[in-house]
């Protein structure tokens, strides 16, 4: 006859162990918090169930995510893991690798279909940002008024730039029809009070949290403002419709501050250095004209002011001397030339032959020279003598 085997209690929950460890590939479980207990080891042990029973869970190192998760009795989870036995106690227990709020998986999946859909009209597009301003004089912010964001952006402005024009729309943050609150402060500062850029924002939070900048109402006011829109929602980690909607995404609400007024530091800081600079120059420029102008004072010009009116006259006086000499020379020549002049107009004179004994003969009737012998007998003819005329009558030509 075989023998029995005989099982240990060890034995009988380690092959428990492996038979559910192997039955079962993980899975997502859904269940209400019941007992709830986070240990100092940063391990959390708490119960899930629903309306008929209830399994015990354990989230090793999941402190953290219960904390930001708000987690507490009562709370609707969603936990991923597997199955598993506590050997010790001989029970099996929910081993949980990652949980979320009920719910979130469909908040994840209505956020990948938004965001396809706003991506595909082309409303995420580059193309269509605007450019943020440089300097911007008025700055616009839709916030709620009692929350974290607005305390960290307004204390950041007012240490840097405490006379910036500030204008606070208050909206909830979180929350059924919050998003249309949120929309209409963006519409406000487009249509009635103008600013230079918008700033959208709050703290960090859950998906659910932030769920209104998720919404579509939000998404198509922010893509129509005529302002630029900076995003300053949650933490570096959390993305949300809004940012990539929105001209500029920044990662927190100090962040947006920063950058609005960072800008103008740079500039104030160029503005100093420019000032220091152009106050060098101009004083190196003023040192070099202060040392012409002792260099001119030391001349001989600057000492006797008539020298160089006396030294111009010397040299008037001089070129007039010049002058008047050419002048003498040119009327002496110009004389000597006319003693030439009178001599030839004398010898060319016809009456100064006259002189030496020739007669020039006219005719009486016209005063014509007569040149010819040729003329008709009886013929009154006028005989130019030196000293007088004599009229005589022409003969036959022998």
């Amino acid at each position: 006859m075989e023998e029995e085997k005989i099982w240990s209690v060890s034995e009988v929950n380690s092959a428990i162990r492996e038979v559910l460890e192997g039955g079962f590939m993980p899975f997502w479980l859904e269940g209400e918090v019941g007992n709830l207990s986070i240990q100092r080891s940063g391990h959390v042990y708490l119960t899930l169930k629903d309306q008929k029973s209830q399994i015990r869970a354990v989230y090793f190192g999941g402190a953290e995510i219960a904390k930001k998760l708000d987690l507490n009795v009562g709370t609707k989870v969603e936990a991923f893991g597997k199955l598993s036995v506590y050997e010790v106690r001989g029970e099996y227990q929910f081993i949980v690798k990652s949980i979320r709020a009920k719910g979130i998986g469909d908040l994840h999946r209505l956020f990948e279909e938004m965001k396809n859909k706003l991506a595909a009209e082309g409303l995420f597009d580059e193309s269509r940002k605007k450019p943020i301003p440089l300097l911007p004089g008025k700055i616009g912010i839709v916030t709620s008024p009692d929350g974290a964001a607005i305390r960290d952006i307004l204390q950041i402005i007012s240490r840097r730039f405490p006379n910036l024009n500030i204008k606070i729309y208050p909206s909830p943050v979180q929350g059924k029809g919050a998003e249309k609150e949120l929309a209409a402060g963006i519409k406000f500062f487009n249509e009635k009070c103008m600013v230079d850029v918008i700033i959208i924002t709050r703290g960090g939070g859950s998906l659910e949290d932030l769920w209104p900048f998720n919404e579509e109402v939000l998404a198509r006011q922010i893509a129509s403002s005529g302002i630029p829109v900076i995003s300053a929602v949650g933490h570096e980690i959390d993305f949300t419709i809004c940012d990539f909607v929105s001209d500029m995404r920044v990662p927190t609400p100090s962040a947006a501050a920063e950058l609005v007024v960072g800008k103008q530091e740079e500039f104030l800081g160029a503005i100093t250095e420019y000032r220091r600079r152009l106050r060098g120059s101009f004083d190196l420029y003023l040192e070099r004209l202060k040392n012409r102008f002792q260099k001119a004072a030391q001349s001989h010009v600057f000492k006797e002011p008539l020298y160089l009116i006396r030294e111009r006259q010397q040299k008037v006086d001089e070129i007039s001397k010049r002058m008047e000499n050419s002048l003498k020379f040119f009327i002496e020549k110009l004389k000597s030339k006319s003693t030439e002049f009178k001599s030839r107009l004398r010898n060319l004179n016809p009456e100064a032959v006259l002189e030496r004994g020739y007669v020039i003969v006219t005719s009486s009737a016209d005063g014509t020279v007569v040149t010819s012998p040729d003329v008709p007998e009886g013929t009154l003819l006028d005989a130019k003598f030196a000293k007088g005329v004599l009229q005589v009558k022409a003969l036959r030509k022998k």
